[in-house]
């Protein structure tokens, strides 16, 4: 029987023949063998650039020994940068080598880009040019100039003196063609010198996605103008066709330069063909296939450089076909259609041109900054931000981290390979549909200029209220809690509760006319948020105040659609809810008041070079962390407790979700502790692993010194500034996924959440049919101390204490569940959560029914006092929420989970002060 033959498109591209180079760079790549394994595979060169090697240095921890020494040298910033970038720069050359010399010269280039500070110049650039040949002594590194007008001469000059160059930042097919005439002349004066042509590479780097983001946006402008239907879907049909069109041409002209009397008289001489390269080849728009820009440029004679996601989305389901001599005529239709409508592309890529050089130079300017300060870190003697004492339990973490590596788990996470988490098929192909997390970050990067136009167009609105539950409120939460309300930027109230006088009194706060309603769910049909959709249009009715963020063609996109939205966001859909701070449903909310959500994204990136595939799990600041995670959690030291420094006291809200939704799973799983009192190392059982969030201006912490001396396991992580929450939300959730590998199960699936969705419509028909809701066993708060006390007699070492609140969340409502917390903690030394319904619902919920059978609930009801009624349904939030809590009390008891039902009755605040009083007497 014949074996099936691997589909292999790495080498299925060098059949067609183009190249297939890596656009990354870093020390870890080429210390760990990595570099040299993708050189195997078949990847045939590597591309750098100062933004990559500022992620790269500000981003990991690769060059911390060599940064050490260069201080002890008294090296400057600028020598730094340059001497760690060459020094990378030689050894992958090194790597290359054998590509070079088999290929006789064709290829196994690497190249290094000139300081985008003598872009302006061109004897700077010249200078500069040699300078770095001269410092690598490699003969396969590349000098990358940018094809600026002041950098065609300097192209010309070093290709007069036999000098490999990569020409970057084309953007304009006519730029093209005066790079090649560039390089045509300089090879003529090369041959006139009598100098050995065959000796010369060039490659001419025409960059592609970022033409598409570009021109969209415009396109995206125009449909908002018009009112035509026929038009709209005319424009609509122009999105993502530009870049591709663009290139094709491109590669026409190469042809055409490529052919004739001139280019044969320098090929027999032995001149190389200056080969097209296809840059800035990731999908940023999650409209179109993540191997878009690979596929649709596949042509002899060329190379695309391609970035590690999606070499990664490449290589598992790439497919290749000569696809850049395809339909050119319909290339060229495109780009005239585009010209009638009014997108002028000489003007867009003279744009790009401009933005690509400011954008290198902030990457270097910004990388200066960053050495400049590691420099007086280290001569100051400060420590690492990472740190942990684990104590006894640091040989079982040691021994999974082994584990995990041999396994080759951070490979495996961002090559997306799902049989990190399940074997079986079908479960692969739902886990694969939900990583688009892991490079979020550099695709909304693409966004930036759209985020700073809606920071500005948002400062017309005084207000900023987020309609939203579970993930698709709890970044944006945690945002408006962090970094407050910029000044001259609206307030953000985040509306994730059926609490009738919560809703009530966001209303009072707000100007309803200078109110922007943002509507945001994954799916489009969760409950509460149509529920608070249909409650402010009735009070609004003007679609110019709302904006939706959902999945493409999900029902509220629909919505969004016929009811006129201002912003419709279409987020990419292989993302989760709880997965999605750093996507449109954190980061529109964010840059509405005023965060600087890019370089929240650049904190974001720079995690993801710290947690990289090339990084041994031992210093992997993702990988680790859930290495942590999930071995203690097997060792029965599953409550994570959060500490956090005041500063960023909410950034628990998020981790909680993502935690317990994502590993409660299957009788197992991590239950996160947040917002719990810190107290003393006696109260604490040894089911604990507590995790302390701080600033790096914090003040020494005494409480969790005596948790470290006192044997308990702690780890520490200093943020230098609250914008490194960016980092965060990624280490955070690059952990969660490896310690759900760990723990066996899947952390992407939340099987038992639609439970109680399915126990709510129960009720609501109950209610429809007869007017009332059905009854529950409820004890009023005053009289709740005897079944508190048999609920806690069943406290066991293990257990924890939940708290699930459906009521407001108010001062006094705070205060008593602290007290309540505390006093339980102190007397029983269990673990303690609280939520508020039917919030919790979306976050801990999940754990609750699926994950370990530890839980004592304490459920907490009020009568409401005031109402509001839900536009089209025959029931009001007050009613919704009843039967939201009546629903989970269902589930729970299905489950002979231990809960008590406690009612405040009709004056919380009273309910709520004998609530606390039963319980310190029930503890005693």
């Amino acid at each position: 029987m014949a074996t099936e033959v691997k589909h292999n498109p790495i080498k299925e591209l060098k059949q067609v023949g183009q190249s297939l180079w890596l656009d990354n760079i870093r020390r870890q790549l080429i210390t760990s063998g990595e570099l040299a394994r993708l050189r195997d595979e078949g990847l045939t060169g590597v591309t750098s650039n100062p933004t990559i090697f500022e992620k790269a240095v500000s981003g990991s921890t690769d060059y911390d020994e060599a940064m050490v020494s260069l201080v002890k040298e008294k090296a400057t910033p600028s020598e730094m940068l340059w001497g760690l970038m060459v020094e990378d720069i030689q050894a992958a050359a090194d790597v290359f080598r054998p590509v070079f010399d088999k290929t006789k010269g064709s290829d196994g280039y690497v190249s290094i880009e000139v300081s985008p500070t003598v872009a302006a110049s061109t004897r700077r650039t010249i200078a500069f040019a040699e300078d770095l040949r001269d410092r690598c002594r490699r003969p396969n590194v590349m000098v990358k100039i940018p094809a600026t007008k002041e950098g065609l001469p300097a192209i010309e000059d070093q290709i007069s003196k036999g000098h490999n160059i990569n020409i970057t930042l084309i953007f304009a097919v006519d730029r093209y063609d005066e790079v090649v005439e560039a390089y045509l002349s300089g090879l003529e004066k090369l041959q006139k010198k009598g100098g050995d042509l065959s000796k010369v590479a060039s490659v001419a780097s025409f960059f592609v996605s970022r033409v598409d983001t570009k021109i969209d946006k415009m396109l995206a402008a125009k449909i908002q103008q018009t009112t035509d239907p026929a038009q709209q879907r005319a424009l609509e049909q122009l999105f993502g066709k530009a870049a591709i069109a663009n290139s094709k041409v491109a590669y026409e002209h190469f042809k055409q330069h490529f052919s004739g009397e001139r280019w044969e008289s320098l090929r027999k001489a032995g001149a190389r063909t200056q080969r097209p390269l296809w840059a800035s080849t990731s999908t940023k728009d999650p409209r179109y296939p993540d191997t878009y820009y690979v596929e649709e440029l596949i042509g002899p004679d060329t190379v695309d450089t391609i970035p590690p996601a999606t070499l990664a989305a490449f290589r598992e389901h790439g497919e290749v076909r000569r696809s850049l001599d395809e339909n050119v005529d319909i290339a060229k239709r495109q780009l005239k259609l585009l010209a009638e409508i009014g997108v002028d592309l000489d003007q867009v890529t003279n744009e790009l041109e401009i933005e690509g050089v400011e954008s290198f130079t902030k990457s270097f300017e910004s990388l200066l900054e960053a050495l400049t300060k590691t420099s007086k870190d280290i001569r100051a003697g400060k420590g690492p931000r990472q740190w942990h004492s684990l104590g006894p339990l640091q040989p079982a973490v040691d021994a999974q981290a082994a584990r995990l590596q041999k396994e080759d788990a951070p490979r495996r996470l961002w090559a997306k390979d799902s049989t990190l988490w399940s074997a079986d098929p079908a479960k692969r192909d739902e886990i694969r549909d939900r990583l688009g997390w892991l490079n979020v970050a550099e695709k909304m990067l693409e966004h930036a200029s759209e985020f700073q136009q809606l920071a500005k167009d948002g400062r017309a609105y005084s207000d900023v209220v987020l309609l939203g539950m579970g993930g698709s409120s709890l970044c944006p939460d945690v945002l408006r809690n962090t970094f407050g309300s910029v000044k001259g930027h609206p307030r953000l109230h985040v509306l994730d509760t059926t609490d009738p006088a919560t809703i009530l009194g966001v209303r009072a706060k707000i100007t309803l006319k200078k109110t922007l309603f943002i509507v945001a769910s994954k799916s489009g049909e969760t409950t509460e948020t149509l529920s608070h959709f249909a409650y402010f249009w009735d009070l609004v009715k003007s679609g110019k105040q709302f904006a939706a963020i959902t999945d493409p063609g999900s029902g509220l996109e629909k919505l969004a659609k016929d009811h006129g939205f201002r912003w419709i966001f279409p987020n990419p859909p292989d993302i989760g809810g709880r997965y999605s701070a750093l996507s449109y449903f954190g980061l529109v909310p964010g840059a509405l008041i005023g965060v600087d959500v890019e370089e929240l994204l650049e904190r974001a990136v720079e995690m993801a070079h710290s947690s990289a595939d090339s990084v041994p799990v031992a210093s992997n600041p993702g990988v680790w962390l859930g290495a942590v995670m999930g071995q203690l959690a097997l060792k029965g030291r599953n409550k994570l407790t959060l500490i956090a420094s005041p500063k960023v006291a909410t950034f628990g809200y998020w981790v909680e979700q993502l935690i317990a939704e994502s590993t409660g799973k299957q009788g197992k799983g991590i239950v996160p502790v947040e917002g719990e009192p810190l107290g003393r190392p006696a109260v604490y059982g040894n089911d604990r692993l507590f995790v302390y969030i701080r600033m790096d201006a914090d003040a020494p912490n005494r409480a969790v010194a005596a948790l470290e001396k006192a044997g308990h396991p702690v780890v520490t992580l200093t943020l230098r500034d609250k914008l490194d929450l960016g980092g965060e939300f990624l280490r955070w959730e690059i952990a969660t996924a490896i310690a759900g590998s760990v723990l066996g199960i899947d952390p992407f699936d939340q099987p038992n959440v639609q439970e109680s969705k399915d126990n709510t419509k129960k009720v609501l028909a109950t209610f429809k049919g007869k007017g009332k809701l059905p009854p529950a066993e409820s004890t009023p708060a005053s009289k709740s101390r005897a079944r508190l006390k048999t609920l806690l007699g069943k406290a066991k070492p293990g257990s924890y204490f939940a708290t699930m609140a459906y009521t407001g969340r108010t001062t006094t409502s705070e205060a008593a569940i602290s007290a309540i917390r505390t006093a339980v903690r102190d007397s029983t030394h269990i673990a303690t959560t609280a939520g508020y319904g039917p919030r919790f619902l979306h976050s801990t919920g999940q754990l609750h029914k699926g994950g370990p059978k530890t839980g004592l609930f304490l459920q907490v009801v009020q009568q409401d006092t005031k109402d509001v009624p839900i536009p089209g349904q025959p029931f009001s939030f007050s009613i919704l929420k009843q039967a939201q809590a009546l629903g989970d009390l269902a589930s729970l008891a299905s489950r002979r989970l231990p809960v008590v039902r406690v009612t405040l009755g009709k004056d919380p605040a009273a309910g709520w002060k004998a609530l606390v009083a039963a319980v310190r007497s029930a503890v005693k």
